[in-house]
């Protein structure tokens, strides 16, 4: 088909295409697990045992944030007729995205979750960024400006690490453990739904091309640390 070019309110769903309804729905609920997930990690480890009391209160923001960024998809999902609530009570084992299974023990996994998987979540969002669906203009450049905050956190914390050797140690054990978990979330590199999902004007870039961008910024950034790149190919889940 042509590249799809209208603009879509909520009202005219019912009258798209089977496609396009499934993949919408599927981007949006995928969206709405993730940002719920992250919380679902960390929120009743690292609240109240984060370093210092700024950065407990960072911690709470933070999930407040990505509490909200879920609230809004749900109601995105909402406005096409789709009730999906019952993801805020999703085990961790269900979750979308194998990224919000993994456990988060050291202080370092929250700070390289920040640096590294809310970057990918940064990528992700901004795919739908004029996308076919208008409901997304309203919500994203509020959400990508909070994201872009917990990035930043991320980094700075990572920065703190680094003034001692044990900290060192354990930033480069967390960048170890986040890096590959980051370039899996893009997804397979050749994927038919990807296709799809551009000509439908729900995405611009596939996902080997989101991934190549990501590594592109991020590996400069995390020499700049003075911490080491992971091997990529350690995962290889994406390949």
């Amino acid at each position: 088909m042509a590249q799809f070019t209208d603009r879509i309110e909520p009202k005219d769903f019912g009258k798209m295409p089977d496609e396009y309804r499934e993949l919408l729905t599927r981007l949006l609920t995928i969206q709405a697990d993730c940002e719920i997930g992250g919380p679902h990690i960390y929120v009743d480890h690292w609240t109240l045992r984060a370093p210092t009391v700024d950065d407990q209160w960072r911690v709470a923001r933070i999930a407040s944030e990505e509490i909200d960024h879920c609230r809004k998809f749900l109601r995105m999902l909402g406005m096409v007729g789709l009730d999906r609530s019952d993801i805020l009570f999703r085990p961790r084992s269900r979750r979308e995205v194998d990224a919000f299974k993994v456990d988060m023990p050291e202080w370092g996994d929250f700070a390289a979750f920040g640096f590294l998987i809310d970057k990918v979540g940064e990528y992700q969002l901004d795919e739908m960024v004029g996308s076919s669906f208008i409901p997304t203009d309203d919500v994203l450049p509020t959400i990508l400006r909070e994201e872009k905050g917990h990035v930043a956190y991320g980094e700075q914390q990572l920065q703190k690490m680094m003034e001692t050797e044990e900290g060192r140690i354990a930033a480069q054990r967390s960048i170890d453990k986040w890096y590959v978990v980051g370039l899996d979330m893009f997804g397979r590199s050749e994927s038919a739904r990807d296709e799809r999902y551009i000509e439908w004007g729900l995405k611009k870039r596939t996902n080997g091309k989101m991934r190549e961008d990501y590594i592109a910024e991020m590996d400069p950034k995390i020499t700049a640390l003075g911490l080491r790149v992971p091997d990529k190919l350690a995962g290889r889940k994406y390949l």
